[in-house]
């Protein structure tokens, strides 16, 4: 009875982790990369969907399957930055701000149909207890 709750909700909660990550990106968007350091540079997260529950195993809905990193960088002439390689280079995360709020408003266009579908839903249900009383 509640299949269509459980399919926008796993819709809302996997666009929210998408937005996430495209929060992210375009915070790091112009953060260069350090050389020394220990950690892998942040680069572009890419969130990658999958039908289903997979601890339920239900088919229905859909769940993040990965988040991974593109592992792309752009290179900037920047001779006085501290972080530059020797020919005077600096890594940056190759991030386009301008297809990240695009798929930002993608994203929140998903996430409002899905809200529309959760009130259809409600109110297909408010609609059927009052016929039945």
């Amino acid at each position: 009875m509640f299949t269509s709750f459980d399919i926008s909700t796993s819709a809302l909660v996997a666009n929210r982790t998408r937005l996430d990550a495209i929060a992210a990106n375009i915070a790091n968007a112009d953060v260069p990369v350090d050389p020394k350091s220990r950690n892998p540079p942040f680069s572009e997260q890419v969130v990658y969907f999958a039908q289903g529950d997979p601890l339920s195993g239900d088919p229905n809905g859909v769940h993040v399957a990965a988040i991974q990193p593109r592992n792309d960088f752009r290179r900037a002439f920047e001779p006085w930055n501290p972080l530059a390689d020797k020919d005077g280079y600096v890594r940056y995360p190759n991030i386009d701000p301008v297809v990240q709020q695009a798929n930002a408003m993608l994203v929140t266009r998903n996430y409002d149909a899905n809200l529309a579908a959760i009130e259809a839903s409600k109110s297909m249900i408010s609609s059927s207890l009052s016929i039945i009383s």
